[in-house]
């Protein structure tokens, strides 16, 4: 769907209008029942994440160029936010996921993470947070609260998504910029999982404070590129999932201070068919075997557990988004154990960069494209 010249005011902003009218949805079979699909957005370059604002009927989505915009249920658009931070948007660098603060309601904050220029053209991932102006047309007095140091990637491998937890911490899952050493290199932030506070300060009770030698915001070591990370609705603990070389994708449950093998162990090859130079297996003594691990990649990008009330099928299930396999994997589990596996959508062709649940029980998703979709997700209703 083209987006329309012509701007609207809505809630005192301006909103593009969409073109044409939304399509009705498509159906797709599923182990849980027909599966529903409707295009809710088009057009959106490269979207990487997004968070929905309180009413439910809008959401802010980034585009990662490092674009910050309002998408509401009915199609439309805003204009780009004015005072989002100036991204690396090289590569798969730019502008990624975006959280609401938990008090937002208070304090209207939102969190974003973004790659971010250094010395010699290379970047890290850094994340920031600003207030939401109240007619949702900018972010005001912007602040970076964390910075992955040292900057190191030259336009692969940020990760990133953030996760608030039940206690007042952040966590930021981050890539290893594509140098692998470095995941297991605790005075580097690469390849890590940091836990901070809201204001990017480090907790106390943070496994390696007052270690000499140690970046004291790390959580958990030894991982590769993560893109998905979600709060665990029934045990209120982390869980990730992370890209492999060529095979090996994992879901991990980071804990304190534990280190996650990569690249001493990892269950895939290096993209030139040849095995990974500081491989020593798929497993290692002394490291944490993937929670859950694909042989062959899918590709895993943003992952939401699905715990509405909304369609009972879905119950206790975990969704992931697949770029390369260009589906939706749902993994059902009994507890933390995954015991079934469904591939959705591959109907669509289309890479799925991030997954949510909605206000209203649905599942959003976006494509990763150069026009990209946000897309509605849900059972037929009996």
């Amino acid at each position: 769907m083209l987006r329309h010249a012509i701007c609207t005011t809505l809630c005192g902003f301006a909103i593009a209008a969409s073109s044409q009218a939304i399509a009705e949805p498509q159906r797709y079979a599923s182990e849980a029942g027909q599966v529903t699909v409707k295009e809710i957005a088009s057009g959106l370059e490269n979207p990487w994440g997004l968070a929905f604002l309180p009413d439910g009927e809008r959401m802010l989505v980034t585009e990662r160029p490092g674009r910050l915009r309002v998408v509401g249920l009915d199609g439309s658009q805003s204009d780009p936010l004015s005072g989002v931070p100036e991204v690396y948007a090289k590569a798969q660098g730019g502008l990624l996921d975006v959280r609401l603060s938990p008090g937002f309601d208070e304090d209207r904050l939102v969190y974003l993470t973004y790659a971010e220029e250094g010395e010699q053209g290379k970047a890290g991932t850094a994340v920031g947070r600003g207030r939401l102006s109240d007619d949702l047309s900018r972010l005001e007095n912007f602040e970076v609260i964390f910075r992955q140091m040292p900057k190191l990637s030259t336009g692969i491998h940020f990760g990133s998504r953030l996760v608030f937890d039940d206690d007042g911490h952040l966590f930021v899952a981050l890539g290893e910029n594509n140098q692998r050493p470095t995941s297991q290199e605790l005075d580097k932030h690469q390849g890590k999982v940091v836990r901070i506070g809201l204001d990017g300060s480090v907790p106390d009770d943070n496994p390696f404070v007052g270690k000499d030698g140690v970046q004291p915001e790390i959580w958990s070591y030894g991982h590769r590129n993560q893109q998905g990370a979600a709060l665990n609705p029934w045990s209120g603990v982390l869980w990730t999932n992370e890209h492999g070389p060529r095979g090996g994708d994992e879901v991990n449950i980071p804990q304190a201070g534990k280190n996650y093998g990569w690249p001493l162990a990892t269950h895939g090859i290096n993209y030139s068919m040849l095995p990974i130079p500081e491989a020593k297996g798929k497993t290692v003594d002394g490291t944490e075997s993937p929670h859950h691990v694909w042989e062959k990649s899918p590709g895993v990008s943003g992952m939401a557990f699905y715990d509405a009330q909304r369609f009972p099928g879905w119950q206790h299930s975990l969704f992931i988004g697949a770029l390369v396999d260009q589906s939706l994997i749902r993994l059902q589990l009994d507890g933390d154990r995954v015991i079934g596996e469904e591939r959705l959508l591959k109907e669509l062709g289309a890479r799925i960069r991030d997954v949510r649940v909605g206000p209203d029980g649905y599942l959003y998703l976006l494509t990763d494209a150069g026009s990209g979709k946000l897309l509605r997700v849900g059972l037929e209703e009996q």
